[in-house]
């Protein structure tokens, strides 16, 4: 497997709508594998496939937490059937912003049909920490952030930081 670059925002290739999978094949299940790879070597729990400049409905997570054995999910076109009427506040942060975090609003519940690893729909119903990740990702898929769910002085803050770290670490400083 493949450690991939994680592309930081703010950069252009982190808010384009991403392509359907026609199939999940060899080639797919690589990439699914090296972004799961990328996401572990990361510290992260989820991970899109525009993170790592491939403009494809794919993402991948595993919430397991660090004493318990690792639960890969591996999802292609991605789709809410189903979402709760109640929401919940959580804290988020992304691999693509860096040491950012902010509070989001989201369904508690969601259920998604997606293609597995093996090309099979399937569904899952998820709660609490899973559901906050897969509707995090499958923002990614629309070129949704975490921060576009904030207030716009609250966004251009975080957006900034990351413009100077990136210009900072650009000159060596």
């Amino acid at each position: 497997m493949t450690v991939l670059s994680i592309i930081v925002a703010p950069d252009p290739r982190l808010k384009v709508n991403a392509d359907p999978v026609d199939k999940v094949d060899g080639e797919i299940r690589q990439l699914m594998d090296d972004m799961l790879e990328t996401m572990h070597s990361a510290n992260g729990i989820g991970l899109a496939a525009p993170q790592v400049g491939v403009a494809k409905r794919i993402l991948v997570m595993d919430v397991a937490r660090p004493d318990e054995d690792p639960q890969p999910i591996r999802m292609a076109n991605p789709e809410v059937v189903w979402e709760s009427e109640e929401e919940v506040l959580a804290e988020e942060g992304c691999l693509s912003l860096p040491d950012q975090y902010a509070e989001v609003v989201r369904p508690q519940k969601v259920r998604v049909r997606y293609l597995d690893h093996e090309n099979e729909i399937r569904e899952l119903e998820a709660d609490g920490l899973l559901a906050k990740c897969v509707q995090h990702e499958m923002d990614h898929l629309d070129g949704v952030l975490f921060v576009d769910h904030l207030s716009s002085l609250k966004r251009k803050i975080i957006l900034r930081k990351l413009s100077k770290t990136k210009r900072m670490a650009a000159v060596g400083a």
